[in-house]
């Protein structure tokens, strides 16, 4: 007997024998039941309503993807087990009574309710009424760069962090990707792998969605990313795509050593890298960024200190290398291209590690996997217009000026071509010498040799800077002359 009105009913019952025996009377036969027992005491039954749960949802409004969102199934009796369903399936989501999806999808949108049964009993609940959870999209954030990623130390370079939805009232978070270490945020590129991030600690001064850097300096080489927020509480984007930015000194505080010394190299080759400074190489660590992989500490091959070694290069090496301390300082940054045997021949390109001062020669080598030295032949390319065409694979500019500064590369008729790689050109001193900081840095090592020696460097850095002086105020008089 099923009962759903609630309300309190009274039961009574007797019992009766019945006595059969035959007769005809008119043609049919019949039988008498004449004896019942006393009808019984009365019993009263309460029947109660069937209970209906209340399904709640939090938060109770649209959300975007990657949300935690909590559903939750309330009946007033707790020995209760919970059933949670979505639209019309037949097969519960979940069997909590608090139901958590700590990332939601867009999948997830839909109706929910929810249902209870007795732990130890038949009785079950009515379902509950309808939930609705709505998923959209995250609006992402869009990072570029202007006027571009490569750049010299003094330069000017902005960064620009846009929405992906026409919504407006967006604030801007700014962060640099750098090595796991306790304490980061850590997010999934949507390249596959991890990357940990760090807000940036002038962040602040980029919340129009402007990050300007004047000047730039070596301290900023890093790989960028931007978050766009807005509302209470805060609604926030994703994180934007990576985005790095390179900066080239004249007088980097240490050097990147590559060996063998050039910027491309062949698969399973060995490289060598190392950070000096002339005075002390400890507490600097070789770094390194690739599409594939991201920001991580040279960890692959043999670290010894401030030295990686790599026995067998694969085309996954190919990204920027610098060296980085513990305190912010930056190398120069070198772009590494390891090339892989392809339909686009064995080839690569011999050119400077560091920017090549102007005055100076530039040398240029084509250079081959399986060498032949009977054909040498390679066409030389600046900023994909041939420049040189050489029999010797090998290419010559005795004077370099600032308008050689480009993307180089070489091509063999028969054996492809090699990636392109770029070739800075830093200008020299007031009067065509270099910066005394490298002569520092040459002769800093025996200074502690002896102590006459220190004397003798203040004297000449003193002349210099009154050579430099003298040569400033020439230069000046000569154009208030003109």
């Amino acid at each position: 007997m099923t009962v759903d009105n609630a309300g309190e009913t009274e039961y009574k019952c007797r019992a009766c024998r019945r006595y059969y025996y035959t007769g005809y009377y008119y043609g049919y036969y019949y039988y008498y039941h004449y004896y019942c027992t006393e009808i019984s005491d009365p019993v009263r039954i309460t029947v109660r309503a069937r209970p209906k749960p209340v399904a709640s949802i939090d938060p109770d409004k649209p959300v975007f993807s990657g949300d935690a969102v909590t559903l939750r199934c309330d009946l007033q009796d707790e020995s209760w087990q919970y059933s949670w369903y979505k639209d019309d399936s037949r097969r519960p989501v979940s069997s909590e009574q608090v139901y958590t999806i700590s990332g939601v999808e867009v999948t997830h949108t839909g109706k929910y309710t929810c249902k209870g049964a007795e732990r130890q009993g038949s009785r079950s609940s009515h379902f509950s009424d309808a939930v609705t959870l709505t998923v959209s999209e995250r609006p992402g954030a869009v990072l570029s760069v202007s006027p571009q990623s490569w750049l010299t130390e003094g330069d000017s370079v902005t960064l620009s962090c846009e929405v992906t939805d026409s919504s407006t009232d967006w604030t801007f978070s700014w962060y640099t990707a750098v090595p796991y270490r306790d304490g980061l945020t850590q997010i999934k590129h949507n390249h596959g792998y991890i990357m940990y991030v760090e807000l940036l600690s002038d962040s602040s001064r980029g919340s129009g969605g402007k990050y300007t850097l004047s000047p730039a300096a070596l301290k900023h080489t890093g790989v960028y990313m931007c978050r766009g927020e807005r509302g209470e509480p805060a609604l926030h984007t994703e994180y934007s795509n990576p985005q790095p930015l390179w900066i080239t000194g004249e007088s980097p505080p240490v050097s990147l050593i590559i060996n063998p010394s050039r910027t491309q190299h062949f698969t399973n080759d060995s490289l060598s890298l190392s950070c000096e400074d002339q005075i002390n190489s400890t507490g600097w660590r070789v770094r390194r960024y690739t599409h594939s992989e991201g920001v991580l500490d040279c960890s692959r091959g043999s670290v010894t200190g401030s030295t990686c070694k790599i026995s067998f290069l694969s085309t996954s090496y190919t990204g920027v290398y610098w060296c980085a301390s513990e305190s912010g300082e930056n190398s120069n940054p070198v772009n590494i291209t390891v090339h892989g045997e392809s339909s686009y021949g064995d080839v690569i390109l011999e050119s400077p590690v560091h920017p090549v001062t102007e005055g100076h020669p530039l040398t240029l080598r084509c250079l081959y996997r399986y060498p032949n030295s009977s054909n040498l032949r390679a066409d030389f390319y600046k900023d994909g217009s041939v420049l040189q065409t050489q029999t010797t694979g090998e290419m010559i500019i005795r004077t370099v000026s600032k308008s050689d500064e480009g993307f180089y590369h070489c091509k063999h008729p028969e054996r492809g071509e090699s990636p392109k790689s770029w070739v800075s050109v830093r200008a020299s001193g007031p009067s065509g010498v270099e910066a005394p900081f490298s002569v520092l840095m040459l002769i800093s090592s025996v200074v502690t040799a002896s102590p006459y020696l220190l004397v003798t460097i203040i004297l000449l850095v003193k002349c210099y800077r009154a050579r430099v002086h003298t040569d400033e105020e020439r230069i000046e008089n000569a154009v208030i002359e003109e």
